[in-house]
């Protein structure tokens, strides 16, 4: 009898690779490992809609518990995968089970970076990456009146406008000179400081903690030039790092991600990777191999990958795109930007409209509140049509007709 295929992930990119398997026609098992007790859920939510009471838990779920018995897919909550047993091609869990597969998926995304200071493990210090630690988060919120945040990433960004609405203090503390400066240009990221700027947050850039302080709770925030913030709640949005640890652990290339090639299978042909936690060569970034943190990424290589094992190989090739939400702006980046690559700001008359060229050849577009400009940059990426920084910086150069060939 066919093992099937194991996915270790029950995350977005684990879950839709399974989804996308049975809508091909794949009949032999499919197992999803997860090692959270809840069923798959959606993250993104968990820092805007969810904190905001937008959306409730059960709305967050991808799929209601019956469509994995609908679908035969064995969903396993809470078991948590320790090795990869390669030439027997068994995964090995904690509880002493041994799952057998005739192809494995790693799908483990990846995991919040640690604040390495003193009183880190303080109450009223997050990270959120989890609906637990959502949930943790929601609780917290109503007692708190000063928030102080660590990191100007999307996530520490978005918690910042969820509790500028609030009508909290809040005080984001930032290393670089600017927010989302690994993610964004200049240009957007000076349109989000002014924005949250306006809405009453304050920033800190260029600036570290050295320690969180308190007796048992975090009671404020030591500054690197000795100066202390008062605060009665943190969070820590830092960074993340790929959940590599088994890869590595079974003789598979890893460096900042699991290796994959272009159709995501790594060294062992048994194998294979997808979403956070791989690393593939993309075109948007001259062929190099990227790790790319994203839905739209998890999603797209799930169904390539089902593809694939359903007989209909392909090249991964499908425009990487994110999406933000801020307070009342709407964040949206099509393809992959490089820190050199040139800024053409248009000129639009609300919002945000920033191309990034490199050599001449546009690499990216990143829009504020306009989801007509992003739909029209997804389209002109994934054909790879031509756009001369001069027609990006002319209103009156058509963008959906030059996108839809009209």
């Amino acid at each position: 009898m066919s093992a099937g295929v194991v996915i270790v992930g029950a995350g977005q990119a684990g879950f839709q690779l399974a989804a996308s398997l049975r809508e091909a026609g794949y009949a032999d098992p499919i197992t999803l490992v997860g090692d959270e007790s809840d069923l798959p859920y959606q993250r993104p939510p968990l820092s805007k809609a969810y904190l905001a009471d937008k959306i409730t838990a059960s709305g967050l779920e991808l799929r209601p518990a019956a469509y994995f018995d609908d679908h035969h897919i064995h969903h396993r909550p809470g078991l948590r995968a320790v090795a990869i047993d390669r030439p027997g091609r068994r995964l090995l869990c904690a509880d002493g089970e041994a799952v057998a597969y005739d192809h494995l998926v790693l799908a483990t995304g990846t995991r919040n970076r640690a604040l390495p200071v003193p009183g880190a493990g303080l109450a009223g210090v997050f990270q959120l990456r989890s609906r637990a630690d959502a949930d943790r988060l929601k609780a917290a919120l109503p007692e708190a009146q000063s928030v102080v945040i660590v990191g100007a990433g999307f996530i520490g960004l978005e918690f910042a406008g969820i509790c500028a609405a609030r009508g909290l203090a809040v005080t984001v503390i930032e290393a670089a000179d600017r927010p989302m400066a690994r993610a964004v240009s200049a240009e957007t990221a000076a349109y989000f400081t002014r924005a949250h700027a306006g809405a009453g947050v304050r920033f800190l850039f260029g600036t570290g903690i050295v320690a969180v302080e308190g007796e048992g709770r975090a009671t404020a925030v030591r500054l690197g030039d000795g100066s202390a913030i008062a605060t009665d709640l943190v969070l820590v949005g830092i960074g993340v790092v790929p959940n590599q640890e088994l890869a590595e652990a079974a003789g598979l290339t890893v460096g900042d991600g699991i290796h994959v090639d272009a159709v995501l299978a790594t060294d062992d042909p048994a194998i294979s990777a997808i979403g956070d936690c791989a690393r593939a060569p993309s075109r948007f970034a001259d062929g190099a191999p990227v790790r790319i943190e994203s839905v739209q990424n998890a999603l797209d290589q799930g169904r390539c990958l089902a593809a694939r094992l359903t007989g209909r190989p392909a090249v991964y090739d499908a425009v990487p795109w994110f999406w933000s939400d801020q307070g009342p702006h709407k964040l949206q980046i099509a393809g992959l930007a490089a820190p050199a690559d040139t800024s053409v700001v248009r000129p639009v008359p609300a919002g945000l409209c920033v191309f990034r060229f490199r050599d001449g050849r546009l690499s990216a577009v990143e829009t504020v509140d306009r989801p007509g400009d992003h739909m029209a940059a997804r389209r002109i990426l994934a054909q790879g049509l031509a756009l001369t920084p001069a027609a990006a910086a002319d209103p009156g150069h058509d963008l959906k007709a030059l996108a839809t060939g009209r």
